[in-house]
This record gives structure tokens, C-alpha cells and sequence, in this order.
């Protein structure tokens, strides 16, 4: 067994090796392993806040006490997901030379990576064909837009032409009680268009209010921070913090921020590594080590990622990471004989899913 790990670790070294180049004419193929990137979107909120032209008279005028005063913008973090992206890793790559006894049936994908062996041949996906929206989705708003009087227009102050919206107000509000109850000369020809004046008087007087109160409003919007994993202690395990910093008054922002909390990403990422077996078990063992072939797949690290705000712990979660991983040779016994096996392969971790003849 001790002779199969050297040969197996001699077997990773060479391929690594002689991976880097391909000479001229050289009947060669050439795949690279996966590289894990961790991406978290936050998900937060933003509240803007107005103020009206007239809100120093909303009280006065109007009885209104909680009119908005000055202009204010607050950002709430509201969640985060933890996802991945598959790049490829051009520091491995992996190099198969033709040399008649290995079938070269690889499935490589447009980025580089291996996707499997002695795979059904490759057919092109159709894109999805988008739909074109219902145009009645976009069926023009009605205007909001206050409706001034000639009067209000012609005032001198600011006061004065406060006064002058407050009182529109109250006479869209008779107009409507009259309308309700049924105490106008022309009433609407039927009950549709009786609904339809009531609502273009609220939309009026809304938008008159408006001027008093001010605007509230809210959005929701998104930040995906994309983390690679590099592990740089020895042994199998180590541990990388990412910080980002994020405040009520600005969202996401820098360190020099006083204002902002910290937002901590922690990896605890777990490195593959070969290892040697116990001596008992290098006893049992058979003298001879099965030859192994050129092909090579990944089997990935892990890592347990962390998304830490307000010392509440936001997300969690353990995904493979390739970078982590170690090179496997497959036996070359494997691809032998008239039935060749099909193997398929994650490209997002260069690990094996399936293997079947």
C-alpha cells in the first residue's frame, strides 16, 4: 500500500507537470479543475422620506401633526444568501496525451472544465425564448400632479398659497360627501361613473395632502459581495474573514464609516490531503498497485461559511469548494475492454457523480 501512495502521489506531481504545456503537434487534450467563489447577496430596504413644500404649515392649516419635516433616507439589512460561481482554475491544469490505450472520449465544456467521460455526443441548448410582456402591463398611469388653481398660482407667499391649497382640500371633501349624499343637481349617469369622479377627486386631494405631509417612500435592493476562498495556514484547516460595513444613514459603506456596523463573512475552510495508511492496514495490502490512468478528477475541500451582522447570526452554510481539493487518478484498468464506462462529472467541483457501463 505505502508503494500505491507514492505511486499515487507521483502520478498527481507528473500530471501536474506535464500538464503546463502541450508541444507541437503533440496529440494532446488539456481540461483544468473548478474554482470555487462564494457569493453572498444582501438583501436590504431603503425608506425615503420628503418633505412637502408646505409641511411648516400641515399642522396649522391641516391638524396634521406627524407631517415630514426634513429630507432622511434609512437603509435596513434584511437578509442574506449564501451562493457559489464556478470559474476555472488555470494554475491546474491537466493534460492527456494520446498514446493508444486510452479511449479519448472527454466531454469538456467552453470554459475548460471536464464534464465527463464517454458521454452521449454534445447538443447545443436552445436559449430560452423570452416572452414579450402583456402591453396592457404598460397601460399609462394617470397624473398625479396637484391640482393648482389659478388663484394658489398668483399668491405672493408661500403662506398664502398654503392657505389657499388647505381650503382646496376641504372643497374636494364637500364634493365627495355631496356625491355620496346624493346632494349634487348632476349626479353621474350610472354607478360606474359615480366610482369613477370619486376616485379622481381622492387622487386630487392626495396629491394636494402631498404638499403638506411629504413623500414616503421604499425600494428593496440587492448586493452580492463574491469572496475567494485561499487558504494560507498548513494543515487541513484554516479560517478567512471578510468584513463589509453597513449603516442606516449610507447602506453599505467603508471601514472609516463610524457610524456603520460590521457585516463578518466567516470561512472555515477543510483542505483535502493525502494521507498514508495505518501499518495494519499496509499489511493486508497486495504488493501490486493497480497501474492508473491519465484521467484525473477533482475530490473537493469544504468549507463552513458564516454571515455575521449585529452579532446575529444571519446565514449559514457548507459547500464544497474545488480549490480545496486534490487530484484522484483513475485506474487505467477502468478503460479496458470493449464496454467503456460512462463517467460524469460536476463542473462545479471536478468531483465524480456517476460512473456506469
Amino acid at each position: 500500500m505505502k508503494r500505491f501512495v507514492f505511486l499515487l502521489i507521483g502520478a498527481i506531481i507528473w500530471c501536474a507537470g506535464q500538464a503546463q504545456s502541450v508541444e507541437q503537434g503533440e496529440p494532446a487534450m488539456v481540461y483544468y479543475s473548478p474554482k470555487t467563489l462564494v457569493n453572498v447577496e444582501f438583501t436590504y430596504t431603503v425608506e425615503t422620506l420628503e418633505p412637502g413644500v408646505f409641511a411648516a404649515y400641515a399642522a396649522q392649516l391641516l391638524g396634521i401633526e406627524n407631517a415630514i419635516l426634513t429630507n432622511q433616507t434609512t437603509y435596513q439589512l434584511q437578509k442574506a444568501v449564501i451562493g457559489s460561481t464556478t470559474l476555472t482554475d488555470y494554475t491546474r491544469p491537466h493534460k492527456i496525451v494520446s498514446d493508444g490505450t486510452f479511449p479519448m472520449l472527454l466531454s469538456i465544456n467552453e470554459k475548460g472544465l471536464l464534464t465527463g467521460y464517454n458521454l452521449p455526443p454534445y447538443e447545443k441548448k436552445e436559449a430560452r425564448k423570452h416572452t414579450n410582456p402583456d402591453p396592457r402591463d404598460k397601460r399609462p398611469q394617470k397624473s398625479i400632479t396637484p391640482p393648482f388653481t389659478e388663484e394658489m398660482t398668483g399668491a405672493a407667499t408661500t403662506a398664502a398659497k398654503a392657505e389657499i391649497v388647505a381650503k382646496q382640500i376641504f372643497h374636494l371633501r364637500e364634493m365627495r360627501t355631496y356625491l355620496l349624499n346624493g346632494e349634487v343637481e348632476h349626479e353621474p349617469a350610472d354607478g360606474e361613473a359615480m366610482k369613477q369622479v370619486l376616485e379622481d377627486l381622492t387622487r386630487q386631494e392626495e396629491a394636494l395632502m402631498t404638499l403638506f405631509t411629504g413623500r414616503k417612500s421604499h425600494c428593496t435592493r440587492t448586493k452580492t459581495a463574491q469572496i475567494t476562498p485561499v487558504f494560507d495556514a498548513e494543515g487541513e484547516d484554516d479560517i478567512q474573514m471578510s468584513y463589509f460595513f453597513f449603516s442606516e444613514e449610507n447602506g453599505f459603506t467603508d471601514a472609516d464609516n463610524i457610524d456603520a456596523d460590521t457585516i463578518g463573512v466567516q470561512l472555515n475552510l477543510h483542505r483535502l490531503q493525502l494521507t498514508q495508511p495505518a501499518e495494519e492496514q499496509k499489511k493486508n495490502k497486495k504488493k501490486n498497485a493497480p497501474e492508473l490512468s491519465q484521467l484525473v478528477y477533482n475530490l473537493p475541500g469544504n468549507a463552513e461559511i458564516e454571515v455575521i451582522y449585529k452579532q446575529r447570526k444571519m446565514a449559514q452554510q457548507t459547500m464544497p469548494v474545488a480549490q480545496l481539493g486534490i487530484d484522484v487518478p483513475l485506474a487505467k484498468e477502468l478503460f479496458k475492454g470493449s464496454e467503456l464506462p460512462v463517467i460524469v462529472i460536476s463542473e462545479k467541483t471536478g468531483s465524480i457523480l456517476s460512473v456506469s457501463k
